[in-house]
């Protein structure tokens, strides 16, 4: 069944995870160093943490919504497409420890979304690959273009370098 992912940058990751831990009576998923992820039943929703910079408030990183299949990935991209969106599609991509196949869109404020399958856990942060940025798990390139309008969404796609393992 496919759900919603909310991918947070926080400052507090420790503090975050027992936040969340208690509000969703859960514990974390996956952890590794700087990163953690909730797989929450009720409601069905995949919470990520991501450690930002000390000091700032919590902020959204990026939204996706987790399928099954690659096959999945591959009809929302031709949706999407078919919709007249902009959209950046990466395969075989290793992000936040996770080997991924997704598809980018961004919505009209400019915020990133992805859709995306999990195809095996990774021992790595992930590795840049075609048009995404150097890291995984960072929005520095979003920034930089924005842009929410079809000429632009596909490059700003690209460069949410976000990441849902």
């Amino acid at each position: 069944m496919p759900r919603i992912q909310l991918a947070l940058r926080v400052a507090d990751l420790e503090g975050s995870i027992a936040f969340y831990s208690g509000l969703f009576d859960t514990e974390p998923a996956k952890r590794r160093p700087g990163y953690a992820n909730f797989a929450i039943t009720t409601p069905p929703l995949k919470l990520v943490l991501i450690e930002g910079p000390g000091g700032e408030d919590t902020r959204l990183d990026h939204l996706g919504i987790e399928v099954e299949s690659t096959e999945q990935v591959s009809a929302a991209a031709t949706r999407l497409k078919d919709a007249g969106l902009a959209t950046f599609e990466e395969n075989d991509t290793s992000c936040c420890y996770a080997l991924q196949d997704k598809v980018w869109v961004h919505g009209p404020g400019a915020e990133p979304w992805e859709v995306y399958v999990v195809k095996r856990d990774a021992d790595a942060l992930g590795k840049a690959t075609t048009g995404a940025p150097a890291t995984c798990c960072t929005s520095d390139r979003q920034a930089a273009d924005p842009s929410p309008d079809p000429a632009g969404a596909e490059a700003a796609a690209g460069a949410a370098g976000a990441c849902g393992g």
